[in-house]
């Protein structure tokens, strides 16, 4: 008989060390987007809650905010980028088919040979490679994780549509996800996560990479384009469901829920999932999208690096964090805040 195939002999605990986050230089006022469309600051304030969103210079890639997001994510949890055993992007908006931004940024980074790959999750990126990250820690696999979430959204917005061109923004978010303390100290919730795909058509790329290089009136960029109301419906209330089977899933109850970090959407939709959910008045809700915009896989680590930064949370709070959006996907979990 051949030998046996050793595996870990227990699951450990697992929990995010640092954040780290970085915005584009570049902060595009409602005034500008106006000019291109046929609305006013008012109704785009009103209809999203957006005033301002960032949107990336030239020299602003998606590996350089990834890189600078990821430093700063390794320095807040102490981690020298040579421990790192994996790097997770999640993101949309890296134009190479092939390689992945991952195996640059771990590069670019100074890991030592880190595996490194690219997901496809859009506005749920972040949490799904966040699960990722946490099984890999949980098993074995790698002892600590870097998981980034960045997007060029600019680069793929008509802005002459007047459906997303005040939506959509640039920037980057990173966690780095290593072993709990102890025994017992769970740091990342089970993820509670799917798919949708009757609706694929509700967000998506308006069309694929060869018809928009040759197709007529090419070559040009390929954009994006939603149908906004179904939208809304199905994240306002599909996802408080979801929100409410990962807090089940931690073990808590949603009065012991610090901080509810959605993905920056829409602010009508976090009041919308706030509202189902009943949240108590002392959970502090993320509305990073006012100055932001809608950053799809970095949404939720730059809003969660925003309330860190303003003291709306600290050390040890419980934040119920969920994704969604195209495809449709959506991914959430609870976790506690390094």
């Amino acid at each position: 008989m051949s030998g046996s195939i050793k595996v870990p002999a227990s699951a450990r605990p697992t929990r995010i060390l640092g954040i780290g986050a970085y915005r584009p230089s570049r902060v595009i006022s409602n005034d500008e987007i106006i000019k291109n469309i046929d609305s006013s600051d008012e109704w785009i304030r009103t209809r999203s809650g957006i005033e301002n969103r960032r949107w990336a210079t030239e020299d602003e890639t998606v590996i350089s905010m990834s890189v600078a997001a990821a430093g700063k994510a390794l320095a807040d949890a102490g981690v020298r980028p040579e421990q790192v055993g994996c790097v997770i992007v999640a993101t949309v908006t890296h134009l190479y088919q092939t390689p992945a931004a991952a195996v640059q940024i771990a590069h670019k980074l100074g890991t030592n040979h880190a595996a490194a790959f690219d997901i496809s999750a859009a506005c749920a990126g972040f949490c799904y490679g966040l699960s990722l990250g946490s099984d890999m820690v949980r098993s074995g696999t790698a002892e600590h994780v870097l998981v980034i979430g960045v997007e060029r959204l600019s680069d793929l917005t008509d802005i002459h549509d007047r459906s997303t061109a005040f939506i959509f923004a640039d920037g980057a978010g990173a966690a780095v996800v290593g072993p709990g303390n102890s025994d017992d100290e769970q740091g990342i919730g089970p993820v509670v996560w799917g798919s949708d795909g009757q609706h694929l058509d509700l967000i998506r790329q308006r069309e694929e990479w060869r018809e928009a290089l040759f197709g007529e009136g090419g070559p040009r960029m390929p954009h994006l384009v939603m149908d906004g109301n179904p939208v809304f419906r199905w994240a306002s209330y599909e996802m408080a469901k979801a929100a409410q089977q990962a807090i089940d899933a931690a073990g808590i109850t949603i009065d012991e829920l610090d901080l509810f970090v959605p993905h920056q959407a829409n602010m009508r939709i976090t009041d919308a999932m706030a509202r189902s959910l009943k949240l108590p008045e002392k959970v502090a809700i993320a509305r990073d999208i006012a100055q932001q915009g809608n950053t799809s896989a970095a949404s939720i680590p730059l809003a969660l690096e925003r309330m860190l930064e303003t003291g709306e949370a600290t050390s040890g709070d419980l934040a119920l964090i969920i994704g969604f959006g195209a495809g449709l996907v959506y991914a959430g979990q609870v976790i506690r805040i390094p």
